[in-house]
């Protein structure tokens, strides 16, 4: 039985899609409202972002503040999307579209539109036009109350129909995903979401700033051809500070790729400017844990950055939960890339129904030359799983004056391991305990580090040698240091202890890395270590 659901589409919308030479059938069957033909293309966008920057910052029009009130975490969560009024729902080998509600928590109105283009032409672009009628709700929902084109929250990418469809139903399981200025986050080879990305970031922990969150206003969508993995979607970014125009070439295999386009346009100076920005949880790990703050033995979306610096050297940082926010900065010309990594994958680690162990990592590969700055890693103090307190980014030397512009391109993996790995052994675990030596007195102030590391050139090693464990610090001593096997039978895992005393309450920068005979074996292991930290929770 059909209803007004199924006949959104207009007839005027479908002649004018055959007007231009276009077959609708890829939107027809999507049931929904679209708005009036208008061109379209990615150097025009990036006009509109340039001229956006030279006025004064408006903010969107908004729906009524009351009706976005009333929906609250409970209403919102029974607002669901009719998956079969998604955009190309119908396509072959297509990635529908579906789209998130506006909501008390998600209050910035997002306008979405589709393109079609005429072979040989140009683009042509239609907006979508809210309705509640795409979306099961209660009869009750508050959501009722929004007027006719009140806009969206946020959409998702869902599984193609012509998928696996014995393991996954693609109304259920969703591969991308952009809700809330300018984040997004995508599932990795291990089919779970974790972590976020973000369009760019605003003076993340700058002293005497407060943080600004410029959103995405306005989606645009490539309709796909063919039986392609590939999906491409445009945005407009806009905020006190910046307006940019962006492209995101998304890809579905094994894992998701993306190759993100931007142009950026400030409108103000801005004191810490990050681009390519990441956003992730650290609450604890084996190395810091409160008695009794949690039953989990971990819980984090991320456990460590991962540089791979101009110079061709391979670090790996541990993240922290620290006392207060701190910023670390890496300076570097050149990346050759960074990210924020889930290295641990064992599930005994965590014991957790949600998965922290599949949760993806993600890697920022940039497309050209960044020139000089610097990786840029903020650790923000948390008591619970449900904060994000981790940010990394790129943050570009010279100062971020109103009027600069900024064009980048970059990739990013949402993959379970890092693409680019070291060919060096690399640290697998850190661990953290009383300083001293067996069967003497534990000595006041000392804290003792066991740093694993594992790979091809420690299994190359001849019986009996043993690697050199290379250390410095930014303040304190060393004592009782040396390498051995990790005795479990694996070979070429090895580990580095030391104790290290440090008075003060100031952090410790430590570096660390294992060598043979002038040459290195393993990646770069840095720390951040907070003497007297309390327990974390």
């Amino acid at each position: 039985m059909m209803n007004r659901r199924t006949l959104l589409v207009s007839a005027t919308a479908s002649a004018a899609l055959a007007a231009l030479g276009i077959t609708p059938s890829v939107l027809a069957a999507s049931r929904i409202k679209l708005g009036d033909a208008q061109p379209f293309g990615f150097d025009a966008l990036i006009e509109r972002a340039r001229a956006l920057a030279g006025k004064p910052y408006a903010p969107p029009p908004s729906p009524p503040a009351d009706v976005l009130s009333r929906i609250d975490y409970d209403a919102h969560g029974k607002i669901r999307f009719r998956t079969d009024d998604a955009l190309f729902a119908s396509g072959p080998g297509q990635f529908p579209v579906t789209f998130f509600h506006l909501g008390t928590y998600f209050r910035t109105p997002v306008r979405m539109h589709v393109i079609e283009r005429a072979k040989g032409g140009p683009g042509k672009a239609r907006e979508i036009v809210y309705d509640d009628a795409y979306f099961d709700m209660p009869a009750d929902s508050p959501a009722h109350k929004l007027p006719p084109g009140s806009g969206f929250a946020g959409f998702r990418f869902q599984e193609s129909r012509l998928g696996d469809q014995k393991t996954r139903d693609w109304r259920k399981n969703d591969w991308v995903a952009f809700l809330g200025a300018s984040y997004f986050r995508a599932i990795g080879d291990l089919y779970q979401y974790g972590l976020s990305a973000r369009g760019i970031a605003i003076d993340v922990a700058e002293a005497g700033k407060s943080e600004e969150f410029p959103a995405f206003t306005h989606f645009w969508f490539e309709t796909p051809e063919g039986n392609g993995d590939t999906v491409t979607v445009y945005a407009l970014l806009d905020g006190p500070s910046i307006a940019g125009a962006y492209r995101f070439v998304m890809q579905r295999g094994k894992a998701v790729i993306m190759d993100v386009e931007c142009a950026l346009f400030l409108r103000k100076d801005v004191g810490r400017l990050g681009l390519a920005p990441l956003t992730s949880m650290f609450w604890f790990s084996e190395g810091i844990k409160g008695t009794a703050v949690d039953w989990r033995p971990e819980v984090h979306d991320s456990d460590g950055l991962a540089l791979w610096n101009g110079a061709g050297e391979h670090i790996w940082r541990p993240l922290n939960n620290p006392p207060q926010t701190t910023a670390s900065a890496f300076s570097d010309d050149n990346p050759k890339g960074f990210g924020l990594l889930q290295r641990d994958r064992l599930f005994d680690h965590y014991q957790d129904g949600v998965n922290y162990e599949r949760r993806p990592s993600l890697w920022v590969e940039p497309r050209d030359g960044w020139g000089a700055g610097s990786v840029q890693l903020v650790e923000l103090r948390t008591d619970d799983e449900i904060h994000d307190n981790i940010v990394a980014m790129w943050v570009p030397k010279a100062p971020a004056k109103a009027g600069s512009t900024y064009r980048l391109r970059y990739r990013l993996h949402w993959q379970a391991d890092e693409p680019f790995p070291s060919p060096l052994a690399r640290c697998v675990a850190t661990r953290l305990g009383n300083g001293g030596q067996p069967g003497q007195p534990r000595p006041k102030g000392v804290r003792k580090f066991m740093v694993e590391f594992k790979g091809a050139p420690l299994e190359k090693l001849p019986f009996g040698v043993k690697p050199e464990a290379v250390l410095t610090a930014s303040r304190g001593s060393f004592s009782y240091v040396f390498t051995e096997a990790v005795p479990n039978n694996v070979p070429g895992h090895w580990r580095a202890q030391f104790d290290l005393t440090a008075d003060g309450n100031q952090p410790v920068d430590i570096r660390l890395f294992l060598r043979l005979n002038g040459k290195p074996l393993s990646e770069t292991w840095l720390y951040q270590y907070h003497p007297f930290q309390s327990p974390a929770g």
